[in-house]
C-alpha cells in the first residue's frame, strides 16, 4: 500500500466516537478489532484512498483531571453534548500519554486488523503524530526529564498555568507562542538530542502500524520558530534539523510512508522543503468562508504548481461547514476542494450535515438527523471524484473566465471533464472555449438550475449557473 495517488481522498474519523455510535446500532461492544465487514464496504465504496483514525492512542489520566476542572472546557462539553457526564471526557486525543492504541478502542491487535480489513479494500490508514509535546505523565516526563523545556522556581510562581513540577523538576507546558499555553501537556525540545532518538523511535513504531501520519503542529517543530517561541531555554539548534531528521529515518525503513502536515502562518513551502508529503492549506479554506474570489482564483492558478496541499472546508479543529458557509455555499466549496489537485480531506459529519463542532475532548456525539439531501450530494461528489480524468487526469485553471466564476478542466485520453462554478449569490453565465471538436456526455453532477450546452460549430461551452450553483461539462473526443 506504499504507492498512494496523487491527489488522495481521506476521510476523518473520531475513533471514540464512531466505535460509540457502531456499538450503539450493533448493540454490542465494537472495537477497532471486530467492524462489521459491511461498515468497511461501506468506507471502500464512498471512494475513500485512506482512513484517518484520529484519536487512537492512549490519553491521559492526568489530562482528564486538568481539563475536568476547567469551567470554559465544561462549557463546551455541554453546548456539544447537552447530556454531558464526566465518564464522556476522555482528556484531549492530543495529549497523549503513549503511543499505543487505547485496549478500549482494540489495543495494537485491534488495530492490525483493522489496517488488514481497509488495506483489502484498497484503503490506506492514517494516524496522528504529535511532535511538540506528550502528556504529563507520560513515562518520559519521569525518566527523561531532559528531553523537556525546563523552568525555573520563578517561573512556576510567576506563570502558573505555563509551569508544571514534576519529581522535583520544573516543566514547560506545550506552547503555541500565539496562544496561552496547553496545560495538560509537557513541551520536549526538539534541540534535545535524546528526544530526537525517541522521537525517532517513536515514529518508526508507529509506522509499523500504519501508512502515514497527520503530525499536529508541524510547523512548531521548525529550528526557526521553535528557537523563537523558546529562545535560551531551548538550547542550540542541532546539525540537522528535526523534521529532516525524523522524517528522513522513518523513510529509510518505510519508503512509501506519508507525512501530513498541519501548518499555518505561510510554512506550507518551509515544510514541504523539510519532507512533507502534504500541508494543510489553511489559506484557502479562510478564501472559501470569506468568499474572497480573489484570493481563490489566484490559489487555484498556483494550484498546478503546488499540489502538495491538503484542502478541506472543516476539520476537527474548524467550524463545521454547515455554520461557517450558507448551505449552497458549502455545496460550492465542497465542489472546490473535490475537484482541485491535492489531498482533500472531508470529516465525519460533514456529509451528512452536522453544525456542532465536537471538542476532541469526548467520546460521544449528540444525535441529530441528516441534513435534507445533503448525503445524496456527497455520494455525488464522490463519484465524480471516481471519473478516470479526475484520478488520473492533468489538471488546468481556465484563468482567464470572469469571476465571479471559476473554471478548471480535467483532461484524459478521450474525455475532458470542465468544472465551472459560481462563488457568489447571483445568478450567472459564462461562455468557455473548448479547444476540440467534442460530444457532451450525460451529466449526474450539475447543480439543480444549472444549464450547459455545446456549440460544436464555434467550439464553446454556454454555461448558466444559479447562485453558489456547478455546472460538470463532459465532453468525449469525436
Amino acid at each position: 500500500m506504499n504507492n498512494w495517488p496523487s491527489n488522495p481522498i481521506i476521510y476523518e474519523i473520531n475513533t471514540p466516537v464512531w466505535l460509540s455510535d457502531l456499538s450503539r446500532t450493533q448493540k454490542r461492544e465494537v472495537t477497532l478489532g471486530t467492524v462489521p465487514p459491511e461498515v468497511w464496504n461501506e468506507l471502500a465504496e464512498m471512494g475513500f484512498d485512506a482512513i484517518w483514525f484520529m484519536g487512537v492512542w492512549q490519553r491521559s489520566a492526568e489530562g482528564v483531571r486538568i481539563s475536568s476542572r476547567h469551567e470554559s472546557l465544561r462549557h463546551e462539553f455541554i453546548t456539544a453534548l447537552p447530556d454531558f457526564t464526566p465518564a464522556d471526557n476522555l482528556g484531549s486525543a492530543y495529549c497523549i500519554q503513549a503511543y499505543s492504541v487505547d485496549e478500549r478502542w482494540g489495543g495494537r491487535l485491534g488495530l492490525a486488523e483493522a489496517r488488514r480489513q481497509l488495506a483489502s479494500r484498497g484503503l490506506r490508514l492514517l494516524l496522528d503524530y504529535v511532535p511538540n509535546h506528550v502528556a504529563r505523565d507520560h513515562e518520559w516526563v519521569l525518566e527523561h526529564p531532559e528531553y523537556f523545556i525546563p523552568g525555573s522556581r520563578k517561573d512556576l510562581m510567576n506563570a502558573t498555568r505555563e509551569y508544571f513540577e514534576s519529581a522535583g523538576r520544573v516543566i514547560a507546558c506545550g506552547k503555541d507562542p500565539n496562544y496561552p499555553a496547553w496545560e495538560d501537556v509537557a513541551q520536549v525540545n526538539a534541540f534535545n538530542p535524546g528526544y530526537r532518538l525517541a522521537a525517532r523511535a517513536a515514529l518508526l513504531e508507529i509506522a509499523s502500524q500504519c501508512d502515514g501520519v497527520r503530525c499536529d503542529m508541524a510547523m512548531l517543530l521548525l529550528d526557526r520558530i521553535f528557537a523563537s517561541t523558546w529562545r535560551d531555554k531551548a538550547g542550540s539548534a542541532l546539525p540537522t534539523t528535526f523534521w529532516r531528521e525524523v522524517i528522513g529515518a522513518t523513510r529509510r525503513q518505510y519508503p512509501g510512508f506519508l507525512f501530513i502536515a498541519e501548518a499555518y502562518w505561510g510554512t506550507e513551502p518551509e515544510l514541504v522543503q523539510e519532507g512533507f508529503s502534504y500541508c494543510y492549506d489553511k489559506e484557502f479554506y479562510d478564501q472559501l468562508k470569506q468568499d474572497d474570489i480573489k484570493g481563490i482564483a489566484g490559489t487555484l492558478a498556483r494550484a498546478g504548481a503546488q499540489p502538495r496541499t491538503v484542502r478541506f472546508i472543516e476539520n476537527h479543529d474548524e467550524a463545521r461547514a454547515a455554520t461557517a458557509f450558507q448551505p449552497d455555499q458549502a455545496r460550492a466549496a465542497a465542489l472546490i476542494l473535490a475537484t482541485t489537485p491535492g489531498a482533500r480531506l472531508f470529516h465525519q459529519g460533514q456529509m451528512e450535515g452536522r453544525t456542532q463542532r465536537l471538542p476532541v475532548f469526548l467520546r460521544r456525539w449528540a444525535d441529530m438527523p441528516p441534513a435534507p439531501g445533503l448525503p445524496d450530494f456527497y455520494h455525488g461528489l464522490f463519484r465524480l471524484m471516481q471519473l478516470p480524468a479526475l484520478k488520473n487526469g492533468d489538471w488546468e485553471f481556465l484563468a482567464r473566465v470572469e469571476e465571479p466564476c471559476l473554471a478548471w478542466v480535467w483532461a484524459s485520453p478521450g474525455e475532458r471533464v470542465y468544472i465551472i462554478v459560481n462563488y457568489s449569490s447571483s445568478p450567472a453565465s459564462r461562455v468557455l472555449d473548448v479547444p476540440f471538436a467534442g460530444k457532451l456526455l450525460p451529466d449526474a453532477y450539475s447543480s439543480a438550475g444549472a444549464a450547459v450546452t455545446l456549440s460544436a460549430g464555434e467550439n464553446s461551452l454556454q454555461v448558466t449557473l444559479p447562485a453558489w450553483g456547478c455546472a460538470v461539462a463532459r465532453l468525449a473526443c469525436v
